[in-house]
C-alpha cells in the first residue's frame, strides 16, 4: 500500500509589473523563463492513519508524525506544558480549540530546503493535527520576491523566478516527506491568489485599514529603521501582504489561526487586524462571525540565548540531498546537557513522563554518557528523515567509529563522505607509505611530530583500527574494495582518502 499525493503545478503568462512589489496579469507577457512562478496547491490526503506502527515503519514513512487525531487534549494547554507557546493574540484560542479549527504556518522559499529554524512550525502544526484540527503549510511563492525583513538587518537578496521555482518545489517535496504521514495535509502557495491581485484595488481593499504609525511601531520594522541602511518602502509592506494572506485564507479556506515563530508576532498581529477590521461591518450586521486568532512560539535557542540551527558548516537543513541523516543525527547527539530536556519537550513528541524519566535519570550516579542525547537524536531523525534515513545515520555513525568491529565498504564511507574532509591520492603515493607520512599528507594532522604523539596516545587509527606503532606502512589490503582509506583522529576528526587513477 503507498501514500499517493496529487501535486498540481500551474503554468501562467502572467509578468511582473514590479517584481519586487505587486504581481499584475497582462496581456503582453515577457518570456516563460522571467515569468514562471509556478502556481503550487498541493493536497495530500493520508492513507496511513489506519496502519499499525509497524506497517507504517515498513513503509518508511514520518512515523513520529502518524497519530490518529483526536480532541481528548487541548492543544493551547499542550504546547504551553512543552514550552512552545510563547504569545497568543486572545486567550479565548484555548476554548475555541475545543472544536476542530484550521490552522497554517508560512514558509518563504528563500532557499532549497527548509532548515532547523523552520522545524518547530512543522512540529506545532503537527500538535494541531495530533489534537484533531487540520493543518495547512503555506508555501510564500508571492511573498519571497519581497523578504521578510524579520529577525534582518539587511534587506534579502533578490530570487530570480527560476531558483524560486526550484526552491518551492524543494520546500513541498521536504513538506511532504515529513508531514505527508500525519494525516491530512494540504500544501497552498500564496502566488495562485496574489498572480491576480492588481495594485488600486490592493490599496482600496487592503491599504485604507493600514495605519502607517501602527506599522512602524512592529519591532520588525523599528530594529530596521534604527540602522544606517534603513528599510526600503519594498519591505516595509511585507507585513501588509502576510496580512492579507490570512485574510484571504481566512474567507476562502476558513482557516482561523495562524502560528509563526516569536519574531513573526508583528506580521501576525497585521492579519488578526486586518481580518478584524474588514470583517467588522459585516460581522455587526450578521450578529457577529468567526474570530482570527494567532499563536507563536519561542525561536529555537540555546541555553546561552544565542541560535540552535547553525554548525561550523553553515545551516542545518531538513533535506537529505543538502545535509546527510548521518551529519543530522551528530548534531543532535552533540547537544550540551544544559539543552537536553528542553530539546526533548519541544523537538520530540516523547510524552512528558519519558522525558521527565530522561531528566532523573541524567541525575543518577548509574547514568551513561549521552544516553538522553542519543535518544533525542533518535526521535528528531526519525521525525525528519524516516525510518530509512534514521537506520542509515545509525549504520553510519556505528561503522565511524574508531575502534568499531563494523566492516567497512567503500560504498558506506563514500555515502558519508560528503560529511567529512576527504582528498585523492594516487595509488603509488599511498602504497608503502608510512602512516606517520599519510597523516600529513591526507591532511589530517598538521606534522608527523602531530601524528607521533598521538599515535603514542593511541589517538591514531585506520579504517577504524588503532595504529600502534609508527612503522606501520600502508599495504594493499588495507585499501577498502580497493578504493579508499578512512584516516581518524581521535573520534571526531576523520578524513577519506580517494585513490586516484
Amino acid at each position: 500500500m503507498a501514500a499517493m499525493a496529487a501535486v498540481a503545478v500551474s503554468r501562467t503568462s502572467l509578468c511582473y509589473f514590479n517584481p519586487k512589489l505587486f504581481l499584475f496579469p497582462t496581456k503582453n507577457s515577457k518570456p516563460a523563463s522571467v515569468l514562471n512562478n509556478r502556481g503550487l496547491s498541493t493536497t495530500i490526503t493520508c492513507v496511513f492513519s489506519s496502519l499499525s506502527s509497524s506497517i507504517q515503519e515498513n513503509l518508511g514513512v514520518g512515523v513520529g508524525a502518524v497519530s490518529q487525531p483526536c480532541l481528548s487534549r487541548n492543544v493551547v494547554e499542550l504546547l504551553e506544558e512543552r514550552g512552545l507557546l510563547e504569545s497568543m493574540t486572545s486567550d479565548n484560542l484555548r476554548s475555541a480549540c475545543s472544536k476542530p479549527l484550521k490552522v497554517y504556518c508560512g514558509f518563504d522559499p528563500t532557499a532549497e530546503s527548509l532548515h532547523l529554524g523552520n522545524l518547530l512550525g512543522i512540529i506545532v502544526l503537527t500538535w494541531f493535527h495530533r489534537c484533531g484540527h487540520k493543518a495547512v503549510a503555506l508555501i510564500g511563492g508571492a511573498t519571497a520576491t519581497i523578504g521578510d525583513p524579520s529577525g534582518k538587518s539587511l534587506e534579502r537578496p533578490e530570487i530570480d523566478p527560476d531558483a524560486l521555482q526550484r526552491n518551492t518545489t524543494g520546500i513541498a517535496n521536504t513538506m511532504t516527506r515529513i508531514l505527508g504521514s500525519s494525516g491530512s495535509l494540504v500544501i497552498l502557495n500564496n502566488y495562485d491568489w496574489w498572480k491576480e491581485v492588481r495594485l488600486l484595488d490592493f490599496l482600496k481593499n487592503v491599504g485604507r485599514y493600514a495605519r502607517v504609525g501602527t506599522m512602524m511601531s512592529k519591532e520588525s520594522v523599528k530594529k530596521r529603521l534604527e540602522t544606517e541602511q534603513g528599510m526600503s518602502y519594498t519591505e516595509f509592506t511585507y507585513q501588509l501582504l502576510q496580512g492579507y494572506d490570512f485574510l484571504h485564507l481566512f474567507r476562502k479556506e476558513e482557516i482561523t489561526v495562524q502560528i509563526g515563530g516569536s519574531d513573526q508576532w508583528g506580521n501576525i498581529t497585521a492579519g488578526t487586524e486586518l481580518i478584524r477590521k474588514t470583517l467588522q461591518q459585516q460581522d455587526e450586521t450578521e450578529g457577529g462571525g468567526a474570530a482570527a486568532y494567532g499563536l507563536t512560539f519561542p525561536l529555537l535557542l540555546k541555553s546561552d540565548g544565542t541560535k540552535f540551527g547553525k554548525s561550523e558548516d553553515g545551516a542545518i537543513w531538513l533535506s537529505p540531498s543538502m545535509l546527510s541523516p548521518y551529519k543530522f543525527y551528530q548534531y543532535f547527539f552533540s547537544v550540551p546537557d544544559a539543552d537536553i530536556v528542553r530539546f526533548l519537550k519541544i523537538l520530540t513528541f516523547l510524552d512528558m513522563e519519558e522525558i521527565g524519566e530522561l531528566e532523573r535519570g541524567m541525575k543518577s550516579p548509574g547514568y551513561i554518557p549521552n544516553t538522553a542525547q542519543r535518544r533525542l537524536a533518535e526521535e528528531v531523525t526519525r521525525f525528519v528523515h524516516g525510518e530509512q534515513g534514521l537506520e542509515d545515520a545509525l549504520t553510519a555513525t556505528q561503522a565511524l567509529k574508531p575502534g568499531s568491529d563494523t566492516a567497512l565498504d567503500w560504498k558506506m564511507i563514500e555515502g558519508i563522505s560528503e560529511d567529512i574532509p576527504s582528498c585523492s591520492l594516487p595509488l603509488s603515493g599511498v602504497l608503502d607509505s608510512s602512516i606517520i607520512d599519510l597523516s600529513v599528507s591526507s591532511g589530517l594532522l598538521d606534522s608527523k611530530s602531530a601524528a607521533r604523539r598521538l599515535l603514542k596516545q593511541g589517538g591514531l587509527y585506520l579504517n577504524n583500527t588503532r595504529v600502534d606503532s609508527e612503522t606501520k606502512r600502508i599495504q594493499p589490503q588495507d585499501i577498502v574494495d580497493g578504493k579508499l582509506l578512512l584516516l581518524s583522529a581521535g573520534r571526531k576528526n576523520k578524513v577519506v582518502v580517494r585513490i586516484s587513477s
